[in-house]
């Protein structure tokens, strides 16, 4: 977890446990997409409504079950920077990193809003991206 700069709380709701009481598997996703977001508007201070992001390719592995009174936050860090795309590592895990529930690797591609075609990542952001990179586990 040394390599993360960059966490936010996960809010585990109700909604989110199924029949065997913890979260569903598809909520993972959503912990993931959030925990995203959030990198990329206050990391980056990436507009997307200039500039788009779009994920061409999303892999999870599941580790542990996360239970609805579960502490959790999502890690997440730049693993890769190319002309258009780049690659984010993530995890989620308990607040006090003791306990791994999930790992994803996400590649990210920005968009033109216009026509939603791959643009170079501005430059702004290129550094900032660079700044976190890390090599993935």
């Amino acid at each position: 977890m040394e390599n993360f700069q960059f966490s936010v709380p996960i809010q585990v709701r109700f909604s989110d446990i199924d029949g065997y009481m913890h979260v569903n598997n598809g909520i993972f996703f959503n912990y993931f997409e959030h925990a995203r977001a959030q990198y990329l508007y206050e990391k980056c201070d990436w507009n997307i409504m200039e500039i788009g992001t779009v994920v061409a390719r999303i892999e999870l592995d599941y580790v542990k079950p996360i239970h609805l009174d579960d502490k959790v936050r999502a890690w997440v860090s730049c693993t890769r920077v190319g002309n258009s795309s780049f690659d984010l590592e993530q995890v989620l895990a308990s607040e006090d990193q003791s306990t791994i529930f999930a790992k994803c690797k996400t590649i990210m591609v920005s968009v033109s809003m216009k026509n939603m075609k791959p643009v170079p990542i501005p430059a702004e952001h290129r550094a900032i991206l660079e700044s976190d990179l890390h090599k993935s586990a």
